[in-house]
């Protein structure tokens, strides 16, 4: 079994990361953490020596999908199940072990995801369908006014039950195991993507290549948010909007559809900007 995490000046979360691990799987456990913003205070070099995982130092930033491709490739050769993972999540004890067991029920399942729990116990829908024109518009347009509006709830899946196993189109990157011959088959995260929007994409990719996305809530971790880029908001925005279109880009891609996208585009940075400018004048 193999884990990957993603850091980035992450050190105050990083340690409760990895002291969860061991505690969520039997067995041994191949860990690499890759570094995105390596030097300094925040290094977390320390941290992986002290817990007996693999430190891999990038030289420049190149977002969370190359880092963990980089570390998928670390791992030894032997490793078939990948647990792929923010270093601000804390695995309950037994979760890696029972989302495997869900992914080896059935050949064809690409990758695994447990119930995200936000800091106050309630479920994050981390489990969601493909975004489509019709739902990625209404929850774009109505989502921040109406939060519970049709679009919304048939994006995030919320009009089921939140403990009940069932296939997903995409389960969320902020924890989730892949199968890594499948990850493998289809060249993992699309490294096009610098923030946001990756974890939809491969599961969107595994999908197409026959795999399925399942959703396993008997296992369970507590995702206690986004340390690392709270403070930049408006850039945030941006880079969500950006990745949006990309996917929905690449989604929708044929020449016929140039229209569409060229609607998506306009619409997209219009969004954006109206989201940034709200943020940056209070």
């Amino acid at each position: 079994m193999g884990i990957v995490t993603v850091a980035y000046r992450s050190n105050h979360v990083l340690d409760g990361f990895l002291d969860s691990c061991r505690a969520a799987g039997a067995g041994a456990l191949s860990i690499v953490i890759v570094d995105n913003a390596p030097g300094g205070q925040d290094d977390a070099s320390g941290l992986a020596a002290a817990h007996g995982a693999d430190y891999i130092a990038l030289p420049q930033n190149p977002g969370y999908g190359g880092a963990v491709n980089a570390g998928v490739r670390a791992l030894p050769d032997a490793v078939d199940w990948v647990m792929i993972s923010n270093p601000d999540v804390v695995l309950a004890p037994g979760a890696i072990d029972l989302l495997r067991a869900a992914g080896e029920a059935d050949p064809a399942i690409g990758a695994v995801g447990p119930a995200v729990l936000n800091p106050d116990g309630s479920v994050y829908p981390s489990a969601r369908a493909v975004p489509s024109l019709r739902t990625g518009i209404g929850h774009a347009l109505f989502v921040n006014l109406w939060q519970r509006n049709p679009w919304t709830l048939a994006y995030r899946r919320e009009t089921g039950a939140s403990d009940q196993a069932r296939d997903a189109g995409w389960l969320s990157g902020s924890c989730l195991l892949v199968r890594r011959s499948a990850f493998d088959a289809i060249g993992g995260f699309d490294e096009g993507y610098f923030m946001y929007f990756e974890d939809v994409d491969l599961g969107f990719r595994l999908g197409r290549a026959g795999y399925r996305n399942v959703y396993e809530p008997s296992a369970t971790v507590t995702h206690v948010g986004a340390h690392s880029t709270g403070s930049e908001s408006a850039r945030m925005v941006a880079a969500h909007h950006a990745s949006a279109r990309r996917f929905l880009s690449k989604k929708y891609a044929g020449w016929w559809l140039w229209p569409v996208r060229a609607v998506l585009r306009v619409g997209l940075a219009i969004r954006s900007r109206a989201i940034q400018r709200r943020l940056t004048t209070g």
